[in-house]
């Protein structure tokens, strides 16, 4: 177990205080910090955004899978918003572009296509934004460009029909992206559930011999099989762990305004009991930059520059680096230091310690 790793490995006592600082108030260099506020000091493990680089960067291949349940239907530009005023409500029912029905011993009024289509063609109606497709082309792009050792990245929708359901889109390069239409599965519906479990599953089985897997999973709310992803998740770590499997990072990327967020930091906390840790989330929102994806995937072998200094908020040294300043850095300081600074090639970045 590394020096990083070890870090959080001690026991907890009662007055410990976990937390992660919120991206937001992440300075713009720095990858993921966790904070432990034991009372008198804060250990603190933080990482340096880069992507891999050297051995670190071979062998990767990588996926993008698109939730597909139907809570997306709006965020993939496929729901009507608007409200028809009575008078043309009253002008479809004479045109018979108006179905009455009735539905739990109600009487209720539903639209033909025609009312529809001309609703839309008068702007009454409108169709939603899809934020997916611009989010989705940018992260293919970005895998395939940058990491995949194929130099495509496979593309597939999750969550569909009963919830279960995958459709598989392709293998796409950057440029390929591009010009992708994603609007939501074709030849599935949309999901009656958010079942996560068989994509992760899709990805590792189907490259099972790639050297190192990166999956990006894009959704806009709550797992109905969460207890299955963690079990699934601590099987799959311990094969990581006792080298029967090869390493695989997955990354939760949340979209819309009804995101569980707490689902998303239960997988990114959770205990494998190996120092095995395969998900990170991010809120899409609130990504500075596409190279967040790699928060958690540098390790301490990599190495950002020559030499580096920390100092608390008094201008006490805490750590120098003197051999080389890692991609992955873990320290201690009194609790009283409201923040710390990385002095690195010249400059100082400071960092806040703020607690959410």
């Amino acid at each position: 177990m590394s020096i990083y790793d070890r870090f959080f490995s001690q026991k907890k006592s009662s007055i410990d205080q976990d937390f992660a600082i919120h991206s937001k108030m992440t300075a713009k260099e720095f990858g993921k910090i966790n904070v432990r506020n034991t009372g008198k000091e804060y250990q603190i493990q933080l990482t340096i955004l880069m992507e891999p680089q050297g051995k670190e960067a071979e062998g990767w291949q990588t996926g993008v899978a698109l939730d597909a349940s139907a809570s997306m239907k709006g965020w993939f530009g496929r729901m009507l918003q608007g409200k028809v005023p009575p008078d043309v409500i009253k002008e479809y029912e004479k045109k018979g572009w108006v179905q009455t029905r009735v539905e739990d011993g109600r009487k209720v009024k539903s639209f033909q296509k025609d009312a529809y289509d001309d609703a839309i063609a008068r702007n009454i109606l409108t169709f939603t934004s899809n934020i997916v497709e611009p989010l989705a082309r940018d992260f293919i792009a970005y895998l395939a460009d940058e990491l995949d050792a194929d130099g495509g990245t496979t593309v597939i929708y999750w969550a569909c029909g009963d919830g279960t359901a995958i459709e598989f889109i392709g293998d796409f390069t950057g440029t390929q992206c591009r010009a992708l239409d994603i609007k939501g599965p074709q030849t599935v519906s949309f999901g009656s559930g958010t079942t996560l479990t068989p994509a992760i599953k899709y990805f590792v089985d189907r490259f099972v011999d790639a050297g190192r897997g990166m999956y990006v999973f894009i959704t806009d709310g709550k797992l109905d099989d969460l207890e299955n992803v963690k079990n699934f998740t601590t099987q799959l770590a311990k094969g990581i762990a006792n080298n029967s499997r090869n390493p695989v990072k997955c990354v939760l990327i949340g979209v819309g305004n009804e995101i569980d967020e707490h689902q998303m930091e239960e997988l990114d906390d959770l205990d494998t009991g190996t120092d095995v840790d395969i998900w990170d989330h991010k809120i899409a929102s609130d990504m500075r930059a596409l190279v967040e994806i790699f928060a958690e995937v540098v390790t301490e072998n990599q190495f950002v520059a020559s030499t580096g200094i920390i100092y608390d908020a008094t201008g006490n040294i805490i750590k120098k680096y003197t051999d080389g300043l890692p991609a992955k850095i873990a320290f201690s300081m009194p609790s009283t230091s409201q923040w710390f600074e990385l002095e690195v090639q010249g400059q100082r970045i400071r960092q806040t310690i703020s607690q959410p």
